[in-house]
């Protein structure tokens, strides 16, 4: 079947800058719930958001001894939070302009404890310049209802994408998962083999992440640095010579990312090519490839074949 060609829409992060910190703190809220509720997965898959098909979603999360289960649904057709438990209780926020964080926050735990549930978090920002405790972050109340939908039309279209190619694959993946510490969507490829010691000072989260030789893809909104929506390829360990390869499409380039070279495709330079989903298609896969091949990797063995070749 043929695939139909959509109109992507335009992100400037100018745009909605203080809407997306405002659904950025919103959401780091919501992951670290599921952060405190979900068993703990390899490289830190437990706490991962998922498109789904309204808006983000924590999937299913256990509790009361696991005989239980609740989910936590941001919707973004009806810009409504949305809670369910597995009795069947349903409750619903709208995300409205002026939603402050606090109340937010203070609306989702008291609804957690109406339903029996109580998660223990860090009630505070992870890697964003507020300090104050979620509970206490009046400031930000900016919810724009059209960026939010084109935010959430991209994501769910990069989703796709994504999820296509991480099919082409037979090592070991993650799923395709949005990461609420940074709100970038991701998917990566393992070889298979550990990888180096980290340094004793480096953090947990990261001994768990990198644990394995791995090349990961992602998409983010972009931030302080990066001042527009973005994709993203890094090799872990990274080969040397990596960032003299050459990559596709021709927007793509190298940058330095502490140290290592970083992949870089800007969303505005993807919606000049004529197949916007083909050209993201090759900057995925000459990626992998340059990594792959300096690497070390199997590249042959850990490629899917088309059903015709079986």
């Amino acid at each position: 079947m043929r695939k139909r060609r959509i109109a992507l829409p335009d992100l400037p992060l100018d745009d909605w800058e203080d809407t997306k910190l405002t659904l950025h703190l919103f959401l780091q809220i919501v992951g670290k719930i599921r952060l405190a509720l979900m068993p703990r997965k390899n490289h830190w898959w437990n706490v991962t958001l998922y498109v789904s098909a309204t808006g983000l979603t924590t999937g299913p999360m256990p509790y009361d001894d696991g005989q239980e289960k609740c989910e936590i649904l941001f919707d973004f057709n009806e810009h409504r939070l949305k809670v369910f438990t597995s009795r069947g209780e349903h409750r619903t926020l709208e995300l409205r302009e002026r939603l402050s964080v606090a109340e937010f926050h203070t609306w989702l735990f008291d609804t957690l404890r109406e339903l029996s549930l109580e998660p223990r978090i860090l009630g505070k920002p992870y890697d964003l310049p507020v300090t104050k405790q979620f509970s206490e972050i009046t400031e930000y109340a900016a919810y724009q209802p059209d960026p939010v939908e084109r935010f959430f039309k991209l994501l769910r279209w990069v989703d796709g994408v994504f999820q296509e190619f991480s099919g082409r694959f037979y090592g070991k993946t993650c799923p395709v998962h949005l990461y609420w510490h940074h709100m970038d969507l991701a998917v990566t490829r393992f070889s298979g083999r550990r990888g180096p010691p980290l340094p004793a000072d480096r953090g947990i989260a990261d001994k768990d992440a990198y644990s394995h030789e791995v090349i990961s893809f992602g998409f983010w909104v972009g931030d302080e640095n990066v001042r527009g929506p973005a994709f993203y390829s890094y090799t872990y360990p990274s080969p040397d010579g990596l960032g003299s390869e050459s990559i596709a499409p021709g927007a793509a380039h190298w940058i330095d990312s502490g140290g290592s070279p970083m992949a870089l495709l800007m969303y505005e330079d993807l919606l000049q090519e004529p197949d916007p989903r083909a050209a993201l298609m090759r900057f995925l896969e000459a990626t992998y490839q340059a990594g792959a091949r300096l690497a070390g990797w199997d590249i042959e063995d850990l490629t899917v074949p088309a059903l015709s070749e079986l």
